[in-house]
């Protein structure tokens, strides 16, 4: 098992062995240092806490006490612990880990759409255009009931869309490039390309 902290590159397409087009999101992933390990007897779970970009300039006292002579450390992030791993602190992970074929887990932070109608938000299909519909095209409609005389908790409304994190699972990894730290992954990940973190799990 392995884990690793990555940024969105851009999309790209390569070519299978078939002559296939295969789309891909190109990550530059890593390399992580292992700045702590987690216990269940002193956390009450277990887990590897990672640090990600040592390009930090300034460092809070307890953070880069906590870090010690380990690097200044931009993003740390924890990976919950699998019954076979076995991580020591200041072990370094990079994308030589994984391997084409391979499948992992994604957590991202999708993109934020602002605010946006029930239609474009929910599905909705909205109203009829004919028969005295007025300006109501896309309109959500009746709220509920005439009791109770409110809207209930849940209800599909207008609002903003985006900025949730989303976890995919089994995406393949299509290549890596072990010189330049990056991931191949097929199709498309949750997030922006050049700002987004993205959480990788094999």
């Amino acid at each position: 098992m392995a884990f690793l902290v990555a940024k969105k590159i851009k999309m790209d397409q390569v070519w299978g062995e078939n002559g296939a087009v295969i789309p891909v999101t190109v990550l530059s992933a890593g390399p992580v240092v292992v700045t702590q390990v987690k216990t269940k007897e002193k956390d009450g779970y277990e887990a590897f806490q990672v640090g990600y970009d040592n390009t930090a300039k300034h460092l809070t006292k307890s953070v880069a006490g906590h870090l010690k002579d380990l690097g200044k450390f931009r993003v740390l992030r924890e990976f919950k612990k699998n019954k076979d791993e076995a991580y020591a602190i200041g072990d370094t992970i990079t994308v030589s880990a994984f391997a084409p074929g391979d499948t992992v887990r994604i957590t991202g932070t999708e993109k934020g759409r602002g605010f946006q109608g029930v239609v474009k938000r929910h599905g909705f299909h909205g109203g009829p255009k004919t028969h005295g519909q007025k300006n109501r095209h896309r309109a959500l409609g009746s709220l509920g009931p005439t009791a109770p005389q409110r809207v209930v908790p849940g209800k599909k409304m207008a609002g903003r869309m985006g900025g949730e994190t989303v976890t995919i699972r089994n995406v393949p990894v299509v290549a890596i490039d072990a010189e330049k730290n990056l991931l191949f992954l097929k199709g498309s990940i949750p997030g922006s390309n050049k700002k987004s973190l993205v959480l990788i799990q094999k």
